[in-house]
C-alpha cells in the first residue's frame, strides 16, 4: 500500500506543470546581443495557466541591456512596443494596458524573472507575438506564441 502511494505521489509530482503530457512552463533566454534563444514558444491548449521563465544570460545591467517578455496579439505588437518606448523606465510598458496579455519585469544580466498567466480565454491557433519592450529591442527580440 505504501509503495502504491509513493508511486502515485511521484507520478503526480512529475506531472505538476503539465497538461496531458504537455509542458505548461517554458524557459526563454535573452542575451547581451539582443536575442531571445527561441523564435517561438508552443504551449498546449490543455494548460489553463502558463508560466514563462525569463533568464538573462548576459552580463550587462538592466539599465543598459534590460530585457522583459511581453505577450500581445500580433495586431497589438507594434502599438504596444511603441507605447512601451513612450512609457520609459523602469518597465518600458504602459501601466494597466489591456492589450498586454502577460509581461515580466525588466531584468539585467545574470537575473531571472517569471510570469504566470491564464490562457483559457485565448484562442488556440490565435495570432500572438512575444517581444521585449526595452528601447529598440522589439525589432530583433520577438517571436510567435503558439497555443496548440
Amino acid at each position: 500500500m505504501r509503495t502504491s502511494f509513493a508511486i502515485f505521489t511521484l507520478a503526480g509530482w512529475m506531472l505538476c506543470g503539465t497538461a496531458s503530457g504537455q509542458e505548461c512552463t517554458q524557459t526563454i533566454e535573452g542575451n547581451d546581443l539582443l536575442q531571445f534563444n527561441l523564435a517561438e514558444v508552443r504551449v498546449s491548449a490543455a494548460c489553463e495557466q502558463v508560466t514563462i521563465d525569463l533568464v538573462h544570460v548576459g552580463m550587462l545591467p538592466a539599465t543598459v541591456m534590460g530585457h522583459n517578455w511581453v505577450l500581445t496579439t500580433t495586431a497589438d505588437y507594434m502599438p504596444v512596443a511603441s507605447a512601451g518606448q513612450a512609457a520609459g523606465p523602469p518597465e518600458y510598458l504602459p501601466t494597466g494596458d489591456p492589450r498586454v496579455i502577460a509581461a515580466t519585469d525588466i531584468i539585467g544580466g545574470g537575473e531571472n524573472t517569471s510570469v504566470t498567466f491564464d490562457i483559457s480565454e485565448l484562442e488556440p491557433g490565435g495570432d500572438f507575438t512575444f517581444f521585449c519592450t526595452f528601447p529598440g529591442h522589439y525589432v530583433l527580440m520577438n517571436g510567435k506564441f503558439i497555443i496548440e
